[in-house]
């Protein structure tokens, strides 16, 4: 055989394996999904403070998750239930925001909460975060309710039970998370309604104040924070609100201390953090084709340019992306050791955060998770 007719054999083989990769099905990006129900009754502004205030620590503790090598896509839902504000016909429950990525619209409900007196109706609560909701069909997805409250869990006339047994056929673990003593939650049916659930029974002091201390790398992070907030580039319908509440959602941060707004930065550069008006990443995931999006839609910096010159800029922006996140990551991991050594193995505190990180590593590795 001659050595031509061996190189244009090799090269056919080496283009068939090309092909071959080419459709080989890539793996699916594993997907995490939490519907938190919170009792907004009168003796509850301590939790929704915990809420607030945790939001970001929660998103980094979730963007250490990995599944077959990939991190998750992360989706949230938010109720409130027992206010008596809340239509009575509706079991006082109401669904604020459903299963969604963009955890900016997250935060941005639970500042606008409010609470009063009412009547705590969990059965019926998880009746309807487990029927209500887009959850994944997916056997492999991690779904998960997490209700917190203070009454007793037996209220109102859906059996918690049944509900209970309802989002187990759906693939969707119940946790519990009762605010005050562990021997008055299980004497209220909190613990059961976990072990109903098979889920995870916790107790929380509600009005406990989140530890937060200042750390050297804080102001370097507000910095860079907003430095991240330039790679983000707002357009097209919902796009302006989109950007104005990524700012607000820093000052509200930065309401709470330091530390919260150290926390924000990382979580917004960690791959959790998706919002739909960004036209960078809408770009690159292939959301968005730019040759399809009208002058008038694109922001004012893009408009009147080539294709070219286009994409050029945006692929600019996502490369200053990357740059100012590793720095956001070292800088991170740098504080995180910090705190560990004023610390010096004092517990975190019996909140929220605690309860909500330890369910969700344990019952994300039981799904095939890890956590780097």
């Amino acid at each position: 055989m001659s050595r031509k007719l061996i190189l244009t054999g090799a090269a056919v083989l080496c283009l068939s394996f090309a092909v071959l990769a080419q459709k080989r099905p890539q793996p699916r990006q594993p997907l995490i999904q939490i519907a938190i129900l919170l009792d907004t009754s009168n003796s509850m502004d301590g939790l929704i403070e915990q809420a607030k205030s945790q939001l970001w620590k929660l998103v980094n503790e979730l963007s250490l998750a990995r599944k077959d090598g990939q991190p998750p896509r992360l989706q949230v839902s938010l109720y409130e239930y027992g206010k008596s504000s809340l239509p009575s016909d509706s079991g006082y429950l109401r669904m604020i925001a459903p299963l969604i990525t963009d955890l900016d619209q997250i935060s941005e409900k639970l500042f606008e909460l409010t609470t009063n007196g009412g009547d705590e109706y969990c059965g019926q609560a998880i009746r309807q975060a487990s029927s209500g909701l887009a959850w994944s069909a997916d056997n492999g997805s991690l779904k998960i309710i997490f209700i917190a409250g203070n009454e007793e869990f037996t209220q109102g006339t859906v059996d918690y039970r049944a509900s209970c047994a309802e989002a187990k056929r759906r693939g969707i673990i119940v946790n519990t998370i009762f605010c005050g003593s562990q021997p008055e939650g299980a004497r209220t049916g909190w613990q059961d309604g976990a072990t109903a659930g098979d889920g995870k029974y916790t107790n929380i002091d509600q009005e406990q104040k989140p530890l937060a201390v200042d750390a050297p790398q804080d102001e370097v992070l507000d910095s860079l924070g907003r430095e991240l907030n330039a790679t983000f580039l707002a357009w097209g319908e919902g796009g302006k609100a989109g950007k104005n509440r990524q700012l607000e959602q820093d000052k509200n941060a930065s309401s709470y201390s330091r530390q919260v707004v150290s926390e924000r930065t990382m979580a917004k550069a960690s791959a959790q953090y998706s919002v739909a008006w960004d036209l960078v990443n809408g770009v690159r995931e292939g959301r968005t084709e730019l040759s399809g999006v009208a002058d008038k839609d694109l922001p004012f910096v893009l408009r009147n340019k080539t294709a070219r010159e286009k994409r050029k800029y945006i692929e600019g922006l996502y490369t200053s992306r990357q740059a100012i996140g590793d720095k956001i990551r070292t800088l991170y991991l740098e504080r995180q050791r910090f705190i560990d050594q004023q610390l010096n193995g004092t517990s975190p505190g019996n909140t929220l955060d605690y309860a909500i990180i330890q369910a969700v590593r344990e019952q994300a590795g039981q799904r095939g998770f890890s956590f780097r």
